[in-house]
């Protein structure tokens, strides 16, 4: 989080940079204003973090994982059945 505070930081003040010279009384106003545009739409986009993206990308192979254990076991089991079906004597 603090790296992306510094990332709109830096585009502040490079926002407030492009001022023609006669204008540099509004660099601070023009660098707040920019900032706070910046975070605003930022936080409409709903993004997550890196740490929270990696947690749920960790979950969500587990889940693969057990998924295609699981896929393995059925077909396990309509083997037997399948096999039971086709020799009733058992």
């Amino acid at each position: 989080m603090q790296n992306n505070q510094r990332v709109i930081d830096d585009l502040g003040q490079k926002f407030s940079d492009l001022l023609p010279s006669g204008l540099h009384y509004l660099k601070q106003d023009v660098e707040k204003n920019i900032k706070a545009l910046i975070q605003a739409n930022l936080a409409k986009m709903n993004l997550v973090s890196n740490e929270e993206f990696k947690v749920q990308q960790q979950l969500l192979a587990r889940c693969y994982m057990r998924l295609e254990q699981l896929e393995t076991r059925v077909a396990e089991l309509e083997q037997q059945l399948s096999a039971k079906n086709d020799n009733p004597s058992e």
